[in-house]
């Protein structure tokens, strides 16, 4: 991560010298463990990591109002299930977790010092009590965890730290940016699209598929496996399907058909100049 910023300086050291701010965004879900040194205690595992599949049954099984609560039903790829996973198959990391961050909130740690997390992001855990905006104890204490485990929570557009004398030293900066919130990677991508306002709305096509509504209060959906999270501003929610394989199906496709993915898109009727979100009443 710091070999990319060092790169940055080589090749732009004028701009990157005037940065006067840091916006971050994240994966989403991934469990990344420390222990009370600040030192990692395994590798990462990822948001579209599917170990936890029997984990997500045992956590509805042990918190009956998760639904309720996160506003969301327990699947593989989110942390908690991650925890009770460690809990379960690594015994010995699991007794050593002192911090638990999500990706994001993690690189935010190499450049602060400081460990932080934004509700977007949090929201993706199953541990944030999603309507209050704050961590839930019960979703933690069911996954052997304390308040004391989780990151500070800030807004996505609140101050999150300032990045370390020595890191904007080492980059020549007049001085050391502030670090936003930021968001997780589909609310950063609806920031970017104005999609901000209760109905607005756009769909994503990548590594994954999602339709994303925003929404002006906590509005959860779990029984048609409809994400409720906190949007990255406050007093925001937004409402979010997914699936795990949207762009990569099509080029599958493709592969089978020995035909190209721009060719079966033509196919497609679709509008010459899509607007970038649509508002339509949720």
């Amino acid at each position: 991560m710091l070999d990319v910023i060092d790169a940055l300086s080589r090749e732009h050291a004028a701009a990157l010298s005037a940065v006067e701010g840091i916006g971050l965004s994240g994966q989403m879900h991934g469990a990344v463990l420390l222990d009370d040194t600040g030192a990692v205690l395994r590798p990462a595992i990822l948001w579209n990591d599917v170990r936890a599949a029997a984990e997500c049954a045992d956590l509805e099984a042990t918190f009956p109002t998760l639904l309720q609560v996160t506003g969301n039903i327990a699947m593989p790829g989110f942390t908690a299930p991650k925890l009770l996973w460690v809990r379960k198959h690594e015994p010995a990391v699991f007794n050593r977790v002192d911090k638990v961050l999500l990706p994001k909130a993690y690189i935010r740690y190499r450049l602060t010092g400081e460990m932080i997390e934004e509700m977007s992001d949090a929201s993706g855990t199953l541990w944030l009590d999603v309507g209050a905006r704050d961590w839930s104890d019960t979703a933690l204490a069911v996954t052997g965890l304390t308040r004391d485990a989780m990151p500070r929570l800030v807004e996505g557009n609140a101050r999150a730290g300032t990045l370390r004398p020595e890191l904007a030293a080492r980059w020549s900066m007049t001085r050391p940016p502030i670090l936003a919130g930021g968001a997780g990677d589909n609310a950063a991508g609806a920031i970017g699209l104005s999609a901000i306002k209760p109905g607005d709305t756009f769909v994503s096509l990548g590594t994954s598929g999602v339709l994303f509504a925003a929404t002006d209060a906590f509005r959860p959906y779990p029984q048609a496996a409809v994400h409720a999270f906190c949007h990255a501003l406050p007093r925001t929610w937004h409402q979010m399907g997914v699936t795990l394989s949207a762009a990569a199906s099509l080029a599958w496709w493709a592969g089978i058909t020995g035909r190209h993915e721009a060719e079966l898109l033509a196919e497609i009727d679709m509008p010459r100049t899509p607007s970038p979100h649509c508002s339509c009443p949720i």
